[in-house]
């Protein structure tokens, strides 16, 4: 029978970029000003970006980056009056300590605004001022490294700070489009980051994780970067150097905590480095190590079973409630201390706890990306199914015997069974939404928008890791027509952790600035899809959980999500016992096969996904519930689908399509057989 095509999460990009989204304000600038406080202050800014005085055209840089911290009303304000363009002309500026600032407010609108504004950017020539700074950054590092002494240490300190916002720049556009990124490949940046990297121990270790994600993103995926890397032995015994350092090795940087913060997200950053650019090529010394057992799981493991996120929003909630009640006087006046680095006490806990939440985030990512690398399992030689074109992975059990190796105990007190890897109890605990998780659902922003989009990216990330952990179970056990082996209990605890992340998330999901809560949904279902292939039979279909994925289904626009609904509820109709809930999941599924030649409506695949859902639920005529297929006269209906599903399938195009093309006449050609098959039971 034809089978889902269920495909493994490969993608490590951000999945929101936008650290303060302004999603939750209508479009065009007069939402905006209707509720941005600043809206005054913006064009007295713009115009002294212009000023001849040097002191001025500094402060209005400043005063660019208070405006639109945690604010994206005053942000969209201000790309209303060209602060880019603006910015990008300061980047050229023949005062030093302008340029400097220039390049703060620029990289805090990347970080802040996502990729509209990256583009923006780049589209506005930004690329063309950051060129030339790369190989004054470069000789200024190199005096600084062979003399550091005859520097001083202010000086240092701003060299450091321009070389982190520059090099942060680069790597938000290099997310931005393909575009960016060749344009980017050209100015060659690899020997630039590897030097900070080479030179950790002397340098701020903020400004060497700055260049290591910048080396991570442009690794990506990105053949040129990857293969500069690889080839080069020295780079690759470096990063490994970092990734797993001697014990007796000491951060760098002032204040313990957010060094040994920013050293845990170098070394993940390292092992993900390691892992893009692997298999490693002799001599390098890292061709050696076992990059997956000996970097990436003993770094990442540790990292996402480290956090509480409910501990983390309460901290969160505590400081924010802090510095909401601090007097006016006593905040940040832009007017008279304009200082990009002045910050509270509470301001600081608040950017730790952040870097913490997003050094989690970037764990999960990579973690994603190893689930989705893993071996793929032998196909069974069997003859059938010769056209099925899997993107899935599975461990075998030495890897599972090693994922399983020291991870610390969770909350969420389930015992893996064997085939199971142990870091899913983390997992599960990391897609539980905290009170922070999403924007309020009666409007508005976030209490704290860098907090919350932090978690959510979190919870997301955590979904799509475990929904490549089952889909390389399921697909092993679908390959080889046998059971998983996976306890029963440790599949319905699993289960229901997956909906009571999706209860805390909420229906209400298409309100304005709710797009995560429906990206969960969306995510989660493949999960659950994962899931139950996994334990097929085994979960018993709970009504209130079947109408709401046929609501979702009806619901949703996206193909993809409608075959993610379609091919859970086909598993969950599989419960031998559940006769009721087969019967209205099979009549569900009948109401997209076309009738007659009517032609199918829409996009094709969740159709052939039903049609394929219901040849797999009745394949086997002893089942209890095949009683609904008989007394409903099921078989009636798919015979008159028959033409209508010809019709469709001659519809997809052959050459644009080839792969829904082969599924289709997959589909077809197993409806004909079934019939035929179902006929001669006659009963």
């Amino acid at each position: 029978m034809g089978k889902s095509q269920k495909k493994r999460q490969r993608q490590t990009r951000r999945h929101n970029p936008m650290r303060v989204p302004d999603s939750h304000l209508p479009k065009g600038l007069a939402s905006a000003s209707a509720s941005s406080s600043k809206g005054e202050a913006i064009l007295p800014i713009i115009q002294k970006m212009e000023s001849p005085d040097d002191a001025e055209r500094k402060w209005a840089c400043v005063a660019v980056s208070n405006l639109i911290q945690n604010d994206p009303s005053t942000r969209r304000l201000l790309q209303g009056k060209n602060v880019v363009g603006a910015l990008i002309t300061r980047l050229t500026d023949s005062e030093e300590e302008v340029v400097v600032e220039a390049g703060g407010a620029l990289r805090n609108l990347c970080i802040d605004g996502g990729y509209d504004i990256c583009a923006e950017m780049y589209n506005k020539n930004i690329l063309t001022p950051l060129k030339t700074f790369i190989p004054k950054i470069s000789t200024t590092l190199a005096e600084f490294l062979e003399s550091p002494k005859n520097a001083p240490e202010n000086m240092q300190k701003l060299v450091y700070e321009f070389a982190d916002n520059v090099i942060t720049i680069l790597w938000c556009l290099s997310e931005t489009s393909n575009k960016a990124l060749n344009a980017i490949n050209q100015i060659s940046l690899v020997p630039f980051l590897m030097s900070f990297l080479g030179a950790k121990d002397k340098l701020p270790v903020s400004t060497v994780a700055s260049a290591a994600h910048c080396l991570y993103v442009l690794t990506d995926d990105n053949p040129p970067a990857m293969q500069e890397v690889r080839c080069n032995g020295a780079y690759t015994a470096c990063l490994l150097a970092v990734a797993r350092p001697d014990e007796d090795q000491k951060p760098n940087g002032k204040g313990k905590a957010a060094s040994d913060d920013r050293e845990v997200a170098l070394r993940v950053l390292c092992s993900g480095i390691l892992k893009n650019v692997s298999p490693i090529p002799p001599p390098s010394i890292a061709a050696l190590a076992d990059i997956d057992n000996e970097v990436l799981l003993p770094t990442l493991q540790p990292v996402v079973a480290s956090v509480s996120l409910f501990e983390v929003t309460q901290r969160a909630q505590e400081l924010i409630a802090q510095e909401n009640a601090l007097p006016e006087m006593q905040k940040l006046s832009l007017i008279n201390s304009p200082k990009t680095d002045h910050q509270s006490h509470t301001e600081v806990e608040l950017a730790q706890l952040e870097r913490k939440l997003r050094t989690v985030e970037l764990a999960l990512q990579i973690l994603t990306g190893f689930c989705a690398t893993l071996p793929e399992p032998e196909p069974v030689e069997d003859g059938g199914d010769e056209d099925e074109e899997y993107e899935d992975e599975v461990a075998d059990e030495e890897d599972t015997k090693m994922l399983e190796d020291d991870v610390p105990p969770s909350s969420a007190d389930i015992s893996i069974s064997a085939s199971l890897p142990a870091f899913v109890t983390s997992l599960l605990s990391l897609i539980q939404p905290t009170t922070l998780s999403f924007p309020p659902l009666e409007g508005g922003p976030s209490p704290h928008p860098p907090t919350t989009s932090a978690l959510a990216s979190i919870h997301i990330c955590a979904l799509e890791c475990l929904n490549n952990v089952f889909l390389s179970i399921g697909a092993s056990a679908q390959q080889q027509n046998a059971p998983s082996g996976a306890d029963p209990s440790v599949g319905l605890a699993i289960w229901t952790q997956v909906w009571t992340a999706l209860e805390a998330v909420g229906v209400n999901v298409d309100g304005p600035g709710q797009e995560r809560r429906r990206e969960m949904w969306e995510v989660a279902i493949g999960v659950l899809w994962g899931i139950a292939v996994v334990w097929k039979g085994v979960l018993v279909p709970d009504a209130g959980q079947v109408n709401i994925l046929i609501q979702l289904c009806n619901a949703a626009s996206n193909a993809g999500l409608k075959v993610k609904c379609i091919g859970t509820l086909e598993c969950l109709a599989q419960h031998k016992d559940s006769i009721e809930s087969n019967r209205l999941i099979s009549q569900h599924l009948l109401t997209m096969i076309p009738t007659g030649s009517n032609s199918i409506g829409g996009p094709v695949e969740p159709h052939l996904q039903a049609l394929s859902a219901l040849i797999d639920i009745y394949s086997d005529e002893s089942s209890p519930y095949d009683i609904n297929f008989r007394q409903n006269n099921y078989l009636g209906a798919l015979v008159a689908g028959v033409e209508g599903v010809r019709k469709a399938v001659r519809g997809i195009d052959r050459k644009r399509e080839r792969d829904l093309r082969r599924r289709g006449e997959e589909v077809r050609d197993n409806l004909v057989a079934f019939i035929e098959y179902r006929r001669a039971l006659q009963l």
